[in-house]
């Protein structure tokens, strides 16, 4: 059992392909039983806490958190459980889905642009921008209906293209004091079946399940190649990705969980720091309310 989390052992190198195969799915756990994972899970949420409030107090970065992964990965317990101690006043969860006719007339990054977070906050996007670089790839017929230009569609150079303009946002973001930390989890294909049969055969669940959920799983093989092209394009160390094994929930979200922290304790944010003009002032307004004591008249 490994005690520490090493965030470099998740994180995709910049400029190197990625090949999914020799990126496992199932690693040494972190925690020894349920009770000592609980109580990590716990500690980690806990100084999460303590840092979104420097964070939020501070007002000088921006963090988003990006969750991408093939259904059953475990994206929205990951999100709940990791982000269950941030105060919801300075953090934001989208989630990004089937674009609407409006969002159509623009330019792919346009509705998730709009939904960036402010300095001070954490944004996180359950599914993002890079939907348009793997579910569409995977679907070309897909961009026949976002009304693009004639001409403008080339198998390869449209792929090349958004990649592009997807680390030009994300580098733009790095020097505005956005940081872009971006997440995979990496589930194999027999844990996927084995968490369909659970959501069938628990009525609790069946709500999860849908007929389009086992039509994707017929294109694993399509999207690993998405995946693959995706990661290696756009994992810059502005913007990195993170490829965390999903087959064991409770191990990805202490993975997860320690990456977010890490990523928090490199900004080296600290409280405001008071003037001497402003400590005037707070004096001056203890006095006041001193005075308003009863027992000062």
């Amino acid at each position: 059992m490994k005690s520490k989390i090493d965030s470099r052992d998740f994180r995709v190198p910049e400029g190197k392909p990625v090949n999914l195969k020799k990126w496992p799915t199932l690693v040494e756990p972190v925690y020894k039983s349920k009770k000592k994972y609980a109580k990590r899970l716990e500690e980690h949420v806990q100084e999460l806490s303590t840092l979104q409030r420097v964070h939020y107090a501070s007002n000088r970065y921006a963090v988003l958190l990006i969750f991408q992964a093939m259904d059953a990965a475990g994206k929205d317990g990951a999100i709940r459980h990791v982000m269950s101690g941030v105060n919801p006043q300075g953090c934001q969860v989208f989630s990004f889905r089937h674009p609407s006719a409006i969002e159509l007339d623009h330019d792919f990054l346009w509705r998730t642009t709009r939904s960036l977070p402010e300095r001070g906050r954490i944004g996180i996007f359950n599914r993002s921008y890079y939907e348009e670089v793997l579910i569409v790839r995977v679907h070309p017929e897909i961009l026949l209906g976002q009304r693009l230009p004639e001409g403008i569609i080339e198998e390869k150079a449209t792929w090349q293209d958004r990649y592009r303009s997807i680390v030009d946002l994300e580098n733009h973001l790095y020097r505005n004091g956005t940081r872009v930390i971006k997440f995979f989890l990496h589930l194999s294909k027999e844990e996927q079946r084995k968490r369909f049969l659970a959501r069938i055969d628990d009525p609790d669940k069946n709500w999860k399940f849908s007929v389009a959920d086992i039509e994707e799983r017929k294109y694993w093989d399509q999207y690993m190649q998405a995946y693959e092209a995706c990661l290696g394009a756009t994992s810059t160390e502005q913007a990195p990705w993170y490829v965390v094994p999903a087959d064991d929930k409770k191990n990805a979200r202490l993975i997860v969980s320690g990456i977010v922290l890490d990523t928090f304790k490199a900004l080296k944010m600290g409280y405001p720091e008071t003037n001497a003009a402003r400590r005037r002032e707070l004096l001056s307004i203890r006095d006041q309310l001193i005075k308003e004591s009863p027992g000062s008249k």
